[in-house]
């Protein structure tokens, strides 16, 4: 199984970028736990919160994964929750690293902020963009792991995103039948 990550900071068209990936694909892709704890909290999160978003997030993986999908396809990951974590309370609990450590190799698509910002209540840092952006590659290449810029319109990051998972499916079936 390939498992594939949309990444970025906020508003860069993940969750629609994966609706359309699980279409081409003829697979669901794994949402954004986040959006449905920060309702359950009213929208109050705090440094205790960020494991148990984490958790959520891996166990709706999980059951993605059970269903049998290549590749599995997935809003977002402990990236995310170490970015944001480290941003918005200045650490980030270590439980994260040992997860992801062990989640293995990963496919990661990061989301361009080239589309509109879009407020929806949880969203806050349209001014940021560019700042938070940044935190997200340098996270990703502090751990070295290698991932793929999307940006463009939605046809234009579609069609990247294929490219890049097909070749990466390609990888994975030639590992595995050798």
């Amino acid at each position: 199984m390939l498992r594939v990550v949309l990444t970025g900071s906020e508003c860069t068209g993940k969750s629609t970028l994966a609706a359309a990936l699980a279409k081409h694909y003829k697979v669901e892709y794994v949402p954004e736990y986040l959006r449905e704890y920060f309702e359950m909290k009213n929208g109050i999160l705090a440094v205790e919160d960020v494991i148990p978003i984490a958790q959520g997030q891996l166990q709706y993986e999980a059951e993605a994964a059970a269903k049998g999908y290549n590749p599995l396809i997935c809003d977002t990951d402990i990236i995310s929750s170490i970015v944001y974590s480290k941003h918005y309370f200045e650490e980030a609990p270590g439980w994260l690293d040992d997860k992801l450590n062990r989640l293995g190799p990963s496919l990661y698509l990061l989301c361009g902020i080239d589309i509109d910002w879009e407020a929806d209540g949880q969203r806050d840092m349209p001014e940021k963009r560019n700042y938070m952006q940044g935190l997200f590659i340098n996270e990703l290449k502090s751990r070295g792991i290698p991932f793929h810029a999307i940006d463009g319109p939605l046809n234009e990051r579609t069609l990247k995103s294929i490219r890049a998972i097909d070749e990466a499916l390609d990888v994975v079936e030639k590992n595995f039948f050798n």
